[in-house]
């Protein structure tokens, strides 16, 4: 009752099995088993989220070869996200372009390599499941000899709570899988076959490998032909939490949920997330019990040569997605005079043009945050090796903005960072009004939309240039209220609708407790519809519930 299979597929699956004919028909059988469970029946890669999952570079064949000819799939662990996507995006993705690398007379012949590279993962890359089924997928259910698996550069979490998974690979590859540090890949394998980060010389590109897959196989690739603009590749490689999708709420029924929930229905929806409790995948390096830096999402400061001490490369900051842009932001606290110095050290290491500060140095008498840059124009001032010049202020209605030259004793390099200080922020609550808060980010992203345009060449990062610096006093109230805002206004201008529940719970998993009071929160909401009636995008609406007043950071 079987079909039949074309002579070059025949072949693929003989080869894999040294041509034994029964054990060809199972790893065949096994293969046609493997798609339907996995449902990777019909694979388009036009379609989402296939295409985002194939221009991530998760997953890739590299142009090399090992020394017997074994073509190498490289599989990049820090680019995975399981809250982003799903195990069939991955597997297709996987597919898909093994598919391709099994054309090769020489690959059918010599085998595959699998190296899974873990250099800068962390816990919240990992999916065990995941692995289980790739493993499985290349050891009995796809058309080559699986020679090799290069565990590269595991950090201790993986060696000692997932051992487990060692085992599983050894007793399915025996003594096939060898775990390496990144430097050491080059003992087994080419120099002129890795790429640089692992030890290498090989200049490869991924785009140029999902293009030649494409190429082949449909012809066309909406976004990424020839002619293509490598930023667009470049965008859909940098993956974010909030990226396009189904649902959410254009303006006019944003508006209308409103006015059914009222206040109360918002307050319950923020409480509601409020009780979630933060996904900390490891709290290994908060130093304090009220340190909210989840470890997976931290930002790490370069070890100081000259510091025995392992925690020099603390500071409580953490990276969090933008619209459609990874590490897009640095939700940070205010420095405070001892960690004025690792404040600018983060600001030079991660190259930060622009610095947003929403609260003042001192409120109701309370001190928010320390006075961590020249308060005076044409005034120095020197953090550790950093010397901080304030070479212009500008003073407008609701904010002040002070253009700092940044220098770096050390290197002797000079750097230009804009700092913005947000003053209309009330001592109680939120703002009535979203104007002002509304012109502070338009003129935010004009100045970093500028500040990119002149690094040029000089940046070769994603698109959208380095994190911008966001800090309030603690980091989550104020700061989350500003990345809320510009994350659902920039998706609001892309597809037309928001999504204020899910970018909050979204942004949590980066910097927990993102939005710290229920007012910030229904703030929110109010200003999307003050900037869809600035933008003609909604007709004046009038609110019938009365305003209530919390304190909030």
């Amino acid at each position: 009752s079987a079909g039949l299979v074309s002579q070059p597929t025949a072949v693929k699956f003989l080869m894999a099995r040294k041509f034994d004919v029964s054990r060809a028909v199972d790893l065949f059988q096994a293969y046609k088993n493997t798609r339907i469970k996995e449902g990777i029946i019909n694979i388009n890669p036009d379609e989402e989220p296939l295409r985002s999952e194939l221009l991530s570079g998760k997953f890739t064949v590299l142009p090399g070869r090992d020394a017997k000819g074994a073509a190498l799939a490289l599989f990049t662990a820090r680019l995975h996200r399981p809250d982003v996507t799903t195990h069939k995006a991955v597997l297709q993705a996987i597919i898909y372009q093994l598919d391709k690398a099994i054309e090769s007379l020489q690959t059918q012949r010599d085998g595959l390599i699998f190296i899974y590279d873990m250099t800068n993962s962390s816990y919240s890359n990992f999916d065990y499941e995941l692995c289980v089924k790739i493993l499985n997928l290349l050891k009995g259910a796809f058309p080559a000899r699986l020679k090799c698996v290069f565990i590269v550069s595991s950090p201790l979490w993986f060696r000692a709570p997932f051992a487990v998974l060692r085992l599983f690979v050894r007793e399915k590859l025996r003594e096939r899988v060898c775990t390496v540090k990144a430097h050491e890949l080059v003992n087994h394998i080419p120099v002129s076959s890795l790429p640089e980060h692992l030890g290498g010389t090989s200049q490869y590109s991924h785009v140029a490998w999902i293009q030649s897959c494409v190429n082949v196989q449909t012809n066309t690739f909406p976004g990424l032909s020839s002619s293509c603009d490598p930023d667009d590749a470049e965008r859909y490689m940098d993956m974010s939490v909030h990226m396009p999708e189904e649902g959410g709420m254009t303006v006019q029924e944003l508006v209308e949920y409103v006015k059914r929930k009222k206040k109360k229905g918002i307050y319950q929806e923020y409480e509601d997330i409020r009780k979630e409790p933060p996904k900390t995948h490891d709290l290994t390096f908060n130093l304090y019990s009220d340190v909210l830096c989840l470890d997976h999402s931290r930002v790490r400061l370069c070890q100081l040569s000259d510091d025995e001490d392992e925690t020099s490369d603390y500071i409580n900051a953490s990276f969090m997605d933008g619209y459609k842009r990874g590490n897009a932001y640095i939700a940070t606290q205010g420095p405070l005079p001892k960690t004025f110095c690792d404040f600018w050290r983060m600001v030079w290491e991660q190259m930060v043009l622009i610095i947003v500060m929403t609260t003042r140095v001192v409120e109701r008498g309370r001190v928010k945050c320390g006075q961590y840059w020249p308060l005076e124009e044409g005034r120095t001032e020197q953090y550790g090796y950093f010397l901080v010049r304030n070479t212009q202020i500008q003073v407008f209605q609701d904010f002040k903005v002070s253009l700092l030259e940044l220098y770096n004793t050390q290197s002797g390099e000079s750097r230009e960072v804009c700092h913005y200080l947000y003053v209309s922020w009330p001592d109680f609550g939120v703002p009535k009004s979203a104007s002002a808060m509304l012109d502070f980010r338009e003129h935010v992203l004009q100045r970093r939309k500028d500040a990119v345009q002149r690094l040029g060449s000089g940046w070769t990062g994603p698109p959208g240039g380095p994190p911008v610096v966001v800090h309030c006093s603690a980091g989550i109230g104020r700061t989350g209220t500003f990345c809320t805002l510009d994350i659902c206004l920039s998706r609001l201008e892309d597809i037309g609708t928001v999504d204020v529940c899910q970018t909050v719970r979204r942004m949590r998993t980066q910097r927990a407790f993102s939005i710290q009071t229920w007012d910030q929160y229904y703030f929110c909401y109010t200003a999307v519809i003050e900037y869809a009636q600035r933008h003609g995008k909604l007709s004046p609406v009038q609110w019938s519930d009365s305003d209530i007043e919390t304190d909030s950071e």
